[in-house]
């Protein structure tokens, strides 16, 4: 394209051209590399996999002939010998919605969409709940006897509780729904939740299951109709304070990005806290929290960025405050990092406000912040103790190194830190591995023999494995084999892709996940 700076005017110089890199992050320039000859007369340009020089007045495009002889070194073929286990049983790798009981004896938490209890220390894990529905977020009652937990089946959702034992199992929703983030009332009489329409879920796209509830409902702890509180307007996570029985928090997205609350009734909206995180390189804002929520007790909020968890002060003053965690020593109010560098998931606080708990994988964290504070308090109370270095006496010039052989550095000490408590979660899962002989017939076979292609093969499969691969004739398909005629069709090599994003529901998990079973 050539633009006239007098007039505006524009016009083709070239068309049409390969496609530029405007749709992408533009990581090797938006255009391929261009320049004017000395002289101004054409416009050299590299498009098509060809060196072009166009007149700046029209006219054809002129190629440049080129070669070039290179040598390309090219790496090793990366190659992972990856063992698919036939082990009857698999250890799971991740629990979800892990939360403390009151009095901080056990956890309750749900892996493969299945509810557990356990001992503090995850030992004693036992699976308690229904045997039929996915389970999500429980929630201790704030005596300690139930837990409420949110489930979905093939159509809808409901609210539900159980004792830490195992027994009592209620419904506690009259209407089905898409129930999220339930949570006590300091009281223990009610039960609030988030709402959404069943069918709204059913046919969404997104993967967002927050983004279908539509509004705040509680219902009677005992079971019974839902009262609505509110709309839920970008609201999420309702939690409450111990001494503040008649509000309830959120954190608030959207354009509030803030902890808020209500009362029961949906009325005097308040908020509380803004904070921000780091700039991300090339953003022109920080990042605003990903969940915010006030510590039943204290002073304390706990906040997630970016994957990352923070512990902040929320002062007492006359407007809403605002921290940024961008730099946790230089926040405007005391804030500390909680992970580093890994990161968690799940954040839930412990009832005494001064323990909060996360995720990461099967490992579970407890992070006590007194003991933390304790801790930076003895390094520092070490620190001043240390007697002051004598000044060091000038030593002679050393030889400097011969080039490509830098001088030896020493090591810096890393500065001793609290490390929070990591307790590893061990669930055993049965494995689901296939039984039986499959043959696919007539189809079109392209395998991992080289280049080889069969335009007839047949592909044998016992169990969790491929038997034989080859041209039809030449493969025995066994006696009692299921065969499959899949004429028409082409059979390749299975792909994995690492890097799809394949957007599966979140939060609130469906039974079948189609979008696992196509990569």
């Amino acid at each position: 394209m050539l633009r006239d700076l007098e007039t505006g005017e524009e016009r083709w110089l070239a068309y049409p051209v390969q496609h530029d890199d405007q749709e992408s992050r533009a990581t090797l320039d938006v255009l391929p590399g261009m320049s004017f000859t000395p002289d101004s007369r054409h416009l050299v340009a590299s498009y098509g996999g060809r060196i072009w020089r166009l007149p700046v007045e029209g006219g054809d495009a002129q190629e440049i002939p080129f070669t070039v002889s290179f040598d390309l070194g090219l790496g090793p073929d990366v190659f992972f010998d990856y063992p698919v286990s036939d082990d009857p049983t698999f250890t799971v790798r991740q629990i979800r919605d892990a939360v403390p009981s009151p009095d901080g004896e056990r956890l309750a938490f749900t892996a493969l969409d299945r509810l557990y209890v356990s001992d503090a220390d995850g030992g004693d894990a036992r699976r308690i709940g229904p045997d039929d529905a996915s389970v999500h977020f429980p929630t201790w009652s704030p005596d300690g006897n139930w837990i409420a937990f949110a489930t979905w089946e093939d159509d809808s959702g409901h609210l539900w509780r159980v004792r830490p034992g195992g027994g009592g199992l209620e419904r506690l929703t009259t209407q089905g729904g898409l129930y999220i983030t339930p949570a006590w009332s300091p009281d223990g009489r009610r039960i609030v939740a988030l709402r959404g329409w069943a069918r709204d879920y059913r046919t969404s796209t997104s993967p967002f299951g927050v983004g279908a509830a539509e509004e705040i409902v509680w219902v009677p702890a005992d079971g019974g109709d839902a009262t609505l509180v509110a709309p839920s307007e970008d609201r999420a996570d309702p939690h409450f304070r111990a001494d503040e029985p008649d509000r309830i928090y959120f954190y608030q997205g959207g354009d509030t990005d803030a902890l808020v609350s209500l009362r029961w009734d949906g009325t005097d909206p308040k908020k509380h806290l803004e904070v921000t995180g780091p700039t991300p390189a090339g953003a022109d804002e920080p990042m605003d929290p990903d969940f915010l929520k006030i510590a039943p007790r204290g002073d304390q909020a706990l906040v997630g960025i970016n994957g990352q968890l923070y512990a902040v002060t929320v002062p007492l003053v006359g407007k809403t405050p605002r921290i940024s965690v961008a730099d946790p020593e230089r926040a405007a109010f005391p804030a500390v990092r909680l992970t580093d560098p890994m990161g968690g998931e799940f954040p839930a606080w412990e009832a005494d406000g001064r323990t909060v708990h996360w995720s990461l994988g099967n490992a579970h964290f407890v992070y006590d912040l007194d003991a933390a504070e304790a801790f930076a308090d003895s390094v520092e109370a070490a620190e001043a103790a240390e007697p002051a270095e004598e000044p060091a006496e000038e030593e002679p010039a050393e030889e400097e190194e011969p080039l490509g052989e830098p001088a030896d550095e020493e090591d810096e000490e890393e500065e001793p830190s609290y490390e929070p408590t990591e307790i590893r979660i061990r669930i055993m899962a049965d494995r689901d591995i296939p039984a039986g002989v499959v043959a696919l017939t007539g189809g079109r076979v392209i395998t991992m023999n080289g280049d080889e292609i069969l335009d007839d093969g047949v592909v044998v499969v016992r169990d969790n494995r491929i038997e034989a691969v080859g041209p039809a004739g030449a493969v025995t398909v066994p006696d009692g084999a299921r065969e499959i005629d899949v004429s028409g069709h082409t059979i390749v090599p299975g792909f994995v892709d690492t890097h799809a994003h394949m957007w599966p529901a979140w939060y609130v998990h469906r039974k079948d996940q189609w979008i696992y079973a196509a990569n």
